[in-house]
């Protein structure tokens, strides 16, 4: 009995550190690669009118396809983050 609350806390540090279930995530900060999933999501996020940043909002989100997006305001620009079941993207966006 002794055992089992620091053979929890392992387990529950362990399921931390090596993540729970998958993602398959695309982040970076270099530039998108033209064809790659990230760029066809980035391309439909700044066409689509419902994702356009709201005046005076620091968080915003929108349907892109498949994709949910969250946009949120940084000193670097806009930070989204798009995700669908298995499968997450995130990007920069530089306000113009």
């Amino acid at each position: 009995m002794r055992l089992a609350a620091p053979l929890t806390v392992l387990a529950v540090v362990a399921a931390l550190l090596g993540g729970c279930g998958s993602s398959d995530e695309t982040s970076s900060s270099r530039p998108i690669d033209k064809g790659s999933p990230a760029f066809e999501v980035r391309s439909a996020w700044e066409r689509t009118p419902d994702c356009k940043h709201p005046r005076g909002a620091s968080r915003w989100g929108c349907p892109v396809g498949p994709y949910r997006c969250q946009g949120v305001v940084t000193d670097h620009g806009w930070s989204i983050s798009c995700a669908k079941p298995g499968r997450s993207i995130a990007f920069i966006v530089h306000p113009r």
